[in-house]
């Protein structure tokens, strides 16, 4: 009986033993499950902003004075780029709990896609010597892709944190994506401007700008809670291989200013990766962040991080206006 007792005692410590291992190996498998598909969003989010946003936006300023077919070549590209994007993020791997933020990201992504795709239909209009026209219909496109932003934001992003902190992860980042750079191109008139090259209502000279200085300055470079130290100093930051630039500038001049665009170069293993962001508006004395992702960088290498701030119209002093940081990248 003695011998029985202790065999059945050691039965039941055994079961519960394996019970508690197998519900660690499960627990442990579920996270890894949620950390892997918030890590893939935020892979395909950066991916839309770097590969298909920034390059898009930078060939449509001042189309209308570069070659029309080359234009219209790069758009397509980009558009397949943007359905090759959306076509990734429906073969994920979702864990249940992440189904409500799936949803939400591939309608994000297929908006972007439905903007590519009537955007593309105008770009011949706007390059046909018809920009006036085109550019209002452009302008309600551009809406779609302002939607795409808001859906990520306010629902994939939340959604997928919520998860994460319902099975006791924390720290980890899910990045934010920003397709349309500014709410300018939702304006017919500035769509224009920028489409044919010319300040809106301007005829290309320094009339008509307010009396006063005018200018920007760059103020500070971060990647998360690391600020960078300007060359010669050396920075180790973190954020893998798609890190996020948080840059500061402040209006210095005594005008308020639009359409501050600010670029971040990063030269890394023989390579220079771009992106650029713009700020919407400004006033004078007033600080302003815009957040601009860097995808594919090579980890543990010395990496060149060059930020500059673009001279607005009126602007003379631009010593202040870029920094270089050196930096290695790290996980």
């Amino acid at each position: 009986m003695v011998r029985r007792l202790v065999a059945g005692v050691v039965f039941v410590i055994l079961f519960i033993v394996v019970v508690l291992v197998i519900r660690g190996c499960l627990k442990s498998e579920k996270q890894t499950s949620l950390k892997t598909y918030n890590r893939e969003v935020s892979a395909l989010a950066q991916e839309s902003d770097a590969q298909v946003s920034t390059p898009l936006f930078t060939s449509l300023t001042g189309a209308a004075g570069k070659s029309a077919l080359d234009v219209q070549q790069q758009v397509d590209e980009l558009l397949k780029l943007a359905q090759g994007i959306a076509s990734r993020a429906k073969s994920l791997s979702v864990p249940g709990e992440m189904a409500s933020a799936q949803q939400d990201l591939l309608l994000a992504l297929d908006l972007r896609v439905e903007g590519m795709t009537k955007l593309a239909a105008l770009v011949p209009t706007a390059l046909g010597g018809q920009a006036k026209s085109a550019s209002t219909k452009i302008a309600g496109d551009m809406e779609i892709f302002l939607a795409s932003d808001v859906i990520y934001s306010q629902r994939v992003a939340p959604l997928i944190q919520q998860s994460l902190a319902s099975d006791g992860i924390t720290g980890l980042m899910t990045m934010s994506t920003h397709f349309l750079p500014n709410l300018g191109w939702l304006e017919a008139s500035t769509v224009l401007a920028r489409i044919t090259g010319q300040a809106s209502g301007s005829s290309g000279s320094q009339t008509g700008l307010a009396p006063g200085t005018h200018g920007s300055a760059l103020i500070s470079t971060s990647v998360g809670t690391t600020a960078l130290e300007p060359e010669p100093a050396i920075n180790h930051i973190s954020g893998g291989a798609n890190p996020t630039f948080t840059v500061t500038v402040e209006d210095s001049g005594e005008n308020p200013q639009t359409d501050v665009t600010v670029d971040v170069t990063v030269t890394a293993a023989g390579k220079q990766y771009k992106a650029s962001r713009v700020i919407n508006s400004m006033q004078p004395g007033t600080k302003a962040n815009v957040e601009i992702p860097i995808t594919g960088l090579p980890l543990g290498e010395p990496a060149k991080v060059e930020v500059n701030v673009e001279k607005v119209p009126g602007e003379t002093d631009l010593e202040n206006n870029k920094s270089t940081y050196l930096t290695i990248l790290g996980e």
